[in-house]
């Protein structure tokens, strides 16, 4: 594997977006749509975890029917906590189990380790943690 994967400058820009800053709408708008290219991947996990965080991020706007990025991010507990009985789970285990589902039927891993000359089983090793590491991302710029 190549460099540590890191998507600080994309959580930045969320965390920009949940302040309401106006003048970053149109990048974090355009930062979505190239988390959905892919064509800025600098290495297999990269490219997992952009996938990760695209997957991300559309859920979480299905899940709290929004998507305006500042009233998502400002929401209080107790709506948590009532989206959460609505959409019959939490949020964070919510969008985990999203995205490794989202990874097996879209045959994540071959189409990935075929793009990048890697094995299967390597990028399968990584499915579940990248998950969790995208999820604590999001996660902690919700907080």
């Amino acid at each position: 594997m190549s460099k540590p994967v890191e998507f600080s400058k994309f959580y930045n820009l969320l965390n920009a977006a949940k302040k309401g800053e106006e003048e970053i709408n149109e990048e974090f708008d355009q930062k979505i749509e190239e988390l959905q290219m892919t064509e800025s991947c600098e290495s297999q996990l990269h490219e997992l975890g952009q996938r990760f965080l695209y997957v991300g991020i559309m859920e979480l706007y299905k899940y709290t029917d929004s998507k305006d990025f500042a009233y998502i991010g400002n929401l209080e507990k107790s709506t948590w906590e009532e989206l959460a009985k609505i959409q019959k789970a939490e949020l964070p285990p919510h969008l985990a189990n999203t995205m490794i589902k989202y990874a097996k039927e879209n045959k994540l891993s071959e189409e990935i380790s075929k793009k990048w000359k890697s094995s299967k089983r390597e990028i399968d090793q990584h499915i579940m943690r990248m998950a969790r590491y995208i999820t604590e991302g999001l996660i902690d710029v919700l907080e």
